[in-house]
């Protein structure tokens, strides 16, 4: 049996369930819309199978989650309780909290993966053309010895946008090559994508119309808006490698 901390503090037993490492990631993941454990673990590409599935049981033993037989093919499916949405606060608080005060744009912290995972979920649907549409990211600036794709493609059509890291076998409509760390900086919300096209570390290529659309649909994270302390108060040196969101 797990040690706890000794203590009745409602902070002391909260941490025994939510300070677990990984644990907020993937309540973070769940709160996102993910309940699939491969969806899960597309979102923590760190974490082992083994890790997520011991950390998935611990929620469920906690009432944090609930966890039943998949509608459509094998596994389960991972819903939050009542108890889990209450995490929605302090999840949403830890990123604000980020997102003012530590830098987050470090090489050790960049994964393309993770962030067209993001983008996938918050493309503004409504806004792209009513027609299927394929847009082909091409990254460079990749961390010597990360292993994401360079490549990935988004396959929209409405309601739904599927992320590939293999040619779907469609002709691509837009094209969007882009340096890495400027892409992460734009979806942050610390560079305006009109200053990285005009420094050339993003390119988009295509049908016209789609190009100058391109900026109403592309998502940023939802804490983009979170104002950043002013010049005489830097923020601090992040000590986690994996919390964009």
């Amino acid at each position: 049996m797990k040690s706890g901390f000794g203590q009745f503090c409602p902070v002391a037993v909260a941490c025994e369930v939510f300070a677990e490492r990984w644990t907020p990631i993937i309540l973070r993941e769940l709160l996102a819309g993910s309940h699939r454990f491969n969806q899960i673990q597309r979102g923590i590409p760190l974490i082992s199978r083994p890790l997520l599935a011991q950390r998935l049981r611990d929620l469920e033993m906690a009432g944090v989650i609930a966890s039943q037989p998949a509608s459509a093919g094998r596994g389960r499916e991972y819903r939050l309780t009542d108890a889990g949405m209450e995490f929605r606060a302090v999840i949403e608080g830890l990123g604000v909290w980020g997102q003012r005060w530590t830098v987050r744009v470090n090489p050790r912290n960049l994964d393309a993966g993770l962030l067209m995972w993001n983008i996938r979920r918050r493309i503004a649907v409504e806004q792209l053309p009513a027609q299927h549409l394929v847009v082909r990211f091409d990254y460079r600036g990749i961390p010597a010895g990360h292993r994401s794709p360079r490549t990935y493609w988004l396959e929209v059509e409405r309601p739904g946008v599927d992320l590939c890291v293999s040619d779907p076998g469609f002709e691509v409509d837009l094209c969007v090559e882009a340096d890495l760390a400027a892409m992460v900086k734009v979806w942050l919300g610390d560079l305006p994508l009109a200053r990285v096209l005009r420094s050339k570390e993003v390119r988009i290529t295509g049908p016209r119309t789609l190009v100058d659309s391109f900026q109403s649909w592309l998502p940023l994270s939802p804490y983009a808006t979170v104002p950043r302390p002013g010049a005489g108060k830097p923020p601090l040196t992040s000590a986690v490698a994996s919390t964009s969101g």
